[in-house]
């Protein structure tokens, strides 16, 4: 295995952070950029850079004339304030940049599991998915005309510890504990999948510098589809507590999905604000593993248990504090 100069734009919060963790891991000289907001406890020998990456004065001023086999870009969500600055000022001198998108991007399937190729409906997409999808097209447009060589990586409802999406597995854990009804929607039926950020690091240090790779997108994410019921039914095992279940009818679900969607969206894990609430998300990783041969190593009920461990060993089950006025007000309307 080659050792790498790798550059990772972000790296000290959850996707980054693991990433950061996977490529030391695997031996590559790992330097991150970011502005030093976030708590650092990465490894030693992790090189750390500050600045904005906004201001590309202040990009020059810090990166200078280095060059990096890779760059793994977690903290890019526009074209022109996050990934022209930088790109602009490493023209010549990045070997290959990876670019962490997300499932986000994709609009209503017309066809299940979505693929990579699948036409994306820019007139129903939002300003998120919007813009992940100008980067990527940026950075292949720039690619086949003799540009860096760029890889983009579509995530999907990432799982894990350090998650610093705290409605998500975390907020189902608190319901947990704290007895409290998990509140489903309508039947409980949809479908959705998770992918444990272990193995989404996994794949992408299987990505660095893999000509393979080059002019891609890959969904990354978890092997398993489930309902919601089955995403409860899954904590409960783990947890070994049976919580109360309210099913939310279908006219109330549309209600609060048209104006109270990001409440809303922190229900169930599936419920990303980019789709309808009652639509299936699965996602196919066919690409990656051909391409690389990677494959998930977590169940998701591996991923729940690894996670919750994770949890409590931490003392965030007893820290944890969430605002449940939106889920009282929905089970007072559904006592009525």
């Amino acid at each position: 295995m080659s050792i790498l100069d790798v550059l990772v734009m972000g790296g000290t919060r959850f996707n980054g952070r693991a990433c950061v963790y996977e490529l030391f891991r695997a031996g590559h000289r790992v330097t991150v950029f970011n502005r030093g907001k976030s708590t650092d406890d990465l490894p030693r020998g992790i090189e750390r850079l500050r600045g904005d990456r906004h201001d590309a004065s202040a990009l020059q001023a810090v990166l200078g004339k280095r060059e990096f086999d890779c760059v793994v870009d977690v903290s890019a969500y526009t074209l022109n304030d996050d990934v022209k600055p930088l790109i602009d000022v490493m023209t010549g001198r990045i070997g290959h940049y990876l670019f962490i998108s997300s499932t986000g991007l994709y609009t209503s399937p017309s066809a299940l599991p979505i693929r990579e190729g699948v036409a994306v409906d820019r007139d129903a997409q939002t300003p998120y998915g919007w813009n992940k999808l100008d980067i990527e097209e940026h950075l292949f447009r720039e690619y086949t005309h003799g540009g860096v060589p760029a890889t983009t990586v579509a995530i999907s409802m990432v799982f894990g510890p350090h998650n610093n999406i705290l409605d998500r597995e975390q907020r189902m854990f608190a319901r947990f504990l704290r007895g409290r009804p998990v509140l489903i929607p309508h039947d409980g039926n949809t479908l959705g999948q998770v992918g444990h950020v272990d193995d989404q690091s996994r794949a992408i240090r299987m990505m660095l510098a893999n000509p393979v790779t080059f002019g891609k997108r890959y969904n990354v994410t978890g092997n398993d589809y489930f309902t919601d019921n089955l995403y409860v039914d899954t904590f409960e095992r783990v947890l070994g507590i049976t919580p109360a279940r309210k099913s939310v009818p279908p006219a109330l679900m549309e209600e609060i999905w048209a104006s109270n969607r990001w409440e809303a969206s922190a229900l169930v894990q599936r419920l990303g604000t980019a789709y309808r609430w009652n639509e299936h998300l699965l996602f196919a990783i066919d690409q990656a593993r051909e391409d690389l041969g990677w494959e998930p190593e977590y169940t998701f009920e591996s991923a729940v248990a690894q996670t919750y461990a994770w949890y409590v060993e931490t003392g965030r089950a007893e820290r944890a504090d969430f605002d449940w006025s939106f889920e009282d007000s929905l089970l007072k309307r559904l006592a009525n």
